[in-house]
């Protein structure tokens, strides 16, 4: 795995070192200086005069003996004098240089051909302990310092640094689930091998030209394209499947969600599964925090299922982005790469892999927090980032969302959750479970009164449920294309 330390005293280290070698130099320098001084000053001793203290000009040694001693040697002999050795100098230089190059190509020319080979071996080994080889989902992770990260140039943030994490929201004890986390929490293909960016740094996904180039607009490059997010999306290509609740005030909200890597035909559409923490009205004062995975290629290039955090203040317009592509979210986690692979996925008929996540409004400051699987808190969305969420939310959906591009002039083939049809249920279809909100009084709480609602059915459809193990849950997904969506 390949990560980079992007530090601020990088460029100052880099500096010293260059400014250590160009002392190093001019200590050669000087001392090249003395050692010819202190031949003046024998030969000054040679011939004796009253004058035992240098001139305060700053003539060089040969010139400061030649203007003591001018009643002695005449200025011809005393210039050859001094020249001499400086044309044998470079004259043992030329030639050392050159038996040195002649002795190299003597090398070059005796080497045999697995000495040659072994040799390259060697360079090569050497070259992969250098330059570390990407993550197995390609990317490139760099560990940038806290405070340097791309939140910090926001101008209501420059300066500061991550604040302390939050007071987490209290379990009921009646209504705690089993969330069947495992011991280790390590979900990101980039991390499997225990890599992680140091403590007071943060690990960022490097952003390529490619990337930026597979945008369809390169000025909305990590900005979703404005939509609607009630039902009535469908016109504009944006489909859903989703359990939502609202009526009331939110503080948060908290589900676990199956991962699967859903087929994605079009580069410029995609899958996700997320959860949306929303205030405002539908219009242009929409307030959105989002969070989940999805498979993106125009995003991200490829078709894995991907971690990612989204913003907006102003219905998708001109504020808010993708993950850390913009000044908002503030990360204050070394171990999680937004934007990164998750790993492992769910298999039909396999085993089956969720995520848990929770958004939470800090009761003390009111920014928006973000946590990742058992108590890994990721950043926050600083509350002046919006209008609307300053306050509480008024809804709060969970599920699913393509992108149906119809650019064969029928229904994309792009599948949603695992790809099956909601009533196919555990390890086929992919699923919420124990869905929860945030109370104002920062706890967290079981759905009253969960809706559920598809755009186009016959596509992607969804199946809500309750139990004891689960508490509110629902499964979810389709295929896209088929006969019965044409």
């Amino acid at each position: 795995m390949y990560w980079n330390m992007d530090m601020v005293g990088r460029g100052v280290d880099e500096l010293s070192s260059l400014m250590t070698k160009s002392r190093n130099t001019c200590k050669f320098c000087t001392f090249d200086y003395r050692r010819r001084q202190h031949q003046c000053t024998q030969q000054t001793q040679k011939a004796p005069s009253k004058q035992t203290t240098p001139p305060k000009s700053s003539n060089m040694a040969s010139s400061w003996c030649h203007h003591h001693h001018h009643h002695q040697i005449s200025p011809i002999p005393t210039l050859l004098l001094f020249f001499l050795p400086l044309l044998l100098l470079l004259g043992s230089v030329h030639s050392s240089s050159s038996s040195s190059s002649s002795l190299q190509q003597a090398n070059q020319t005796r080497l045999r051909p697995e000495q040659e080979l072994l040799k390259m071996k060697f360079i090569k080994a050497r070259l992969k302990n250098i330059n570390k080889s990407p993550s197995p989902d390609g990317d490139i992770i760099d560990c940038v310092l806290s405070h340097q990260q791309p939140a910090f140039d926001h101008p209501q943030l420059k300066g500061q640094k991550p604040l302390d994490p939050p007071d987490r929201p209290k379990t009921q004890k009646d209504h705690h689930f089993n969330d069947m986390e495992s011991e280790n929490e390590n979900y990101q293909l980039w991390s499997l091998s225990g890599e992680s960016c140091p403590e007071g740094t943060i690990p960022i996904r490097r952003t390529t030209e490619h990337d930026m180039l597979r945008a369809s607009s390169v000025r909305r490059f990590g900005k979703k394209l404005r939509k609607h997010i009630r039902r009535d999306s469908g016109s504009n290509g944006h489909e859903h499947a989703v359990g939502y609740v609202s009526g009331e005030e939110y503080y948060g909200a908290k589900a676990s969600i199956n991962v699967w890597a859903p087929r994605v035909l079009s580069q410029y559409e995609f899958s996700l599964s997320q959860l949306w923490v929303i205030s405002g009205s539908f219009g242009d004062d929409l307030n959105t925090i989002e969070a989940g995975w999805q498979v993106s290629p125009e995003l991200y290039g490829d078709n894995y299922p991907r971690f990612f955090t989204y913003w907006t203040s102003d219905a998708y317009q001109a504020t808010g982005c993708y993950n850390l592509l913009c000044s908002g979210f503030v990360q204050t986690n070394s171990k999680i790469a937004i934007g990164a692979a998750i790993s492992p996925t769910s298999s039909y008929n396999g085993g089956q892999f969720d995520i848990s996540l929770l958004i939470w409004k800090d009761p003390k400051h009111g920014n928006w927090w973000l946590e990742f699987g058992s108590g890994v808190l990721v950043g926050y969305w600083p509350s002046f980032l919006f209008s609307r969420l300053r306050d509480h939310a008024s809804m709060v959906q969970f599920g699913g969302e393509v992108v149906n591009s119809r650019a064969s002039g029928y229904h994309t083939g792009t599948q949603m959750g695992s790809g099956h049809f909601a009533g196919e249920g555990f390890g086929k279809a992919s699923y919420f479970r124990n869905l929860q909100v945030v109370d104002w009084d920062n706890s967290l709480v079981p759905l009253s009164n969960l809706k559920v609602l598809a755009d186009h059915p016959n596509c992607y459809d969804i199946q809500g449920g309750i139990n004891n193990v689960w508490g509110n849950y629902f499964y979810y997904g389709g295929p896209g294309r088929n006969v019965r969506c044409p």
